[in-house]
């Protein structure tokens, strides 16, 4: 019990951490990020909405109680980190480019995973 408490709470700060600085990157629009969604094929306007997902998604994560917001968290977490993925395989980039977007997708998995009782939502049956 207290190793998968010392699990969660390991994936969970690092995860906030990279979601968290991520997210205040993409806010800024620096002109490295806006010249690689350029070359994806997104609009610029999508870092500025992936930005404000991932912080609100780190503090629903973080927060005590809402236990159902925090499964869209990690869900909208674990779709934005695999669709990184995707986009970076799809455009060629070199795995150094795709490995923080994987890690961020781990980091996910096994933050939900190991998530207190206390944080999973209720199953109704």
């Amino acid at each position: 019990m207290r190793t998968k408490k010392i699990i969660y709470w390991i994936a969970t700060i690092w995860l906030s951490l990279g979601m968290l600085s991520t997210g205040i990157v993409q806010l800024l629009q620096m002109e490295q990020d806006t010249k690689r969604m350029a070359e994806l094929h997104y609009p610029v306007y999508l870092l500025t909405l992936l930005g404000i997902w991932k912080i609100l998604g780190v503090i629903a994560v973080l927060v005590p109680k809402f236990p159902i917001l925090k499964e869209w968290a990690y869900a909208g977490f674990f779709f934005a980190m695999s669709g990184a993925v995707f986009s970076h395989l799809a455009s060629g980039s070199p795995a150094s480019e795709i490995f923080p977007s994987i890690l961020l997708l781990v980091l996910t998995v096994v933050s939900w995973y190991f998530r207190p009782e206390g944080r999973k939502a209720a199953v109704i049956n």
